[in-house]
């Protein structure tokens, strides 16, 4: 890419998306286009397509999606598979149609079986049932990996897909009920501890920045504690979903930005394809390679916020996929190694959503 060559990034205020920005930024990329989703609903094909013919991009970061833990894909699951689909088709489909030279989609590790092998393949892909409580937006997920190839196919496009593992970092969603697994334990344990050392100017900082059911700083403090109560923050303990036990793999945004916008620059379609009639699996994991529990991770978070009180996984609730870990051999064939492991990642985390609360 050259470096005043248009680029359209595609959910440039999300987790993945604003990483994407602001590493393309270093990088001295001068022409980075960008919508915010009140300028730009991706969701309506008019829309996409006057945006496209408009500013031409020559590079698209397909980084827009609507995300979240397992009780929001279990709760909207009618959302997650229509709205990821409505957002992939129309830019995929408008990058055809306005010249885009390459795209760039990022999907979701969670496209692979739930009993797939571990550590999980590429070309495991399809081989066996998904796991229920994420499947519609896993299928979602497999349905953009397919249009890219099979544009890449019919019309000699050169657009990649690759599968981000569970990521973190500045601008997470930390909401009670959404949030994926890590920001969602971080701000559990953060605001139990803001309880047990009775911090309410923090903690009223907290609620100001990101209101729970509507309460805010002005609540009083029993007002407070009952709500917080509700989702198993306590002062001396706090309820976290599941047995602890699942291992997961945990990849900093910005090693997901830097990944992304290597392989745009370094790989094409045709470095992918394998030989033979049938092109299926051209996609990249995009990973560490590296597990820990969720309990270990909580206990992680647990030491960075400095909380005494006690951690209590709540096993009546789901725990998902027991083990997801990804192969990432091809992504290192390719040249790109990860460089932030996680106990770093989760101080790193800490102190960025600190400082945001001063803002």
């Amino acid at each position: 890419m050259k470096r005043n060559a248009g680029i359209y990034v595609a959910g440039h205020r999300g987790l993945v998306g604003s990483a994407i920005f602001r590493n393309l930024q270093e990088k001295e990329y001068t022409n980075l286009i960008s919508r915010t989703h009140e300028e730009l609903d991706l969701t309506n094909q008019a829309d996409v397509d006057r945006f496209f013919a408009a500013e031409r991009p020559e590079y698209v970061f397909l980084a827009a999606a609507y995300v979240g833990g397992i009780m929001a894909n279990l709760t909207y699951r009618a959302d997650f598979i229509y709205r990821n689909l409505m957002i992939q088709g129309h830019v995929i489909r408008a990058a055809h149609a306005n010249g885009v030279k390459k795209l760039l989609f990022l999907g979701s590790t969670c496209i692979y079986p739930r009993q797939a092998p571990q550590p999980m393949r590429e070309d495991c892909l399809l081989t066996s049932p998904l796991e229920y409580t994420n499947e519609p937006y896993a299928i979602a997920k497999i349905a953009g990996i397919k249009l890219c190839e099979s544009y890449n196919l019919q019309y000699g496009t050169n657009y990649i897909a690759v599968m981000p593992t569970n990521l973190y970092g500045p601008n997470d969603n930390f909401d009670l009920e959404t949030s994926h697994v890590l920001p969602g334990m971080m701000r559990k344990i953060h605001l139990a501890h803001c309880l047990s050392r009775r911090d309410w100017n923090l903690l009223r900082r907290d609620l100001t920045v990101r209101p729970v059911e509507g309460i805010a700083a002005e609540a009083s403090d029993k007002e407070i504690e009952n709500l917080l109560r509700r989702y198993g923050i306590e002062a001396e303990r706090v309820s976290l979903w599941g047995t602890g036990t699942p291992l997961r793999e945990f990849l900093w945004s910005g090693d997901m930005a830097d990944a992304s916008v290597y392989i745009m620059e370094n790989v094409d379609f045709a470095d992918l394809k394998p030989e033979g009639k049938e092109v299926r699996n051209t996609h990249i994991n995009i990973g560490t390679g590296v597990e820990i529990s969720i309990g270990e991770a909580a206990e992680c978070i647990r030491q960075v916020t400095g909380f005494e009180g006690e951690l209590h996984f709540d096993a009546s609730k789901p725990d998902g996929t027991l083990r997801k870990l990804t192969d990432v051999g091809k992504l290192h064939a390719l040249g790109w190694r990860h460089g932030i492991e996680i106990n770093e990642g989760i101080g790193r985390l800490y102190t960025w959503y600190l400082n945001h609360l001063n803002k």
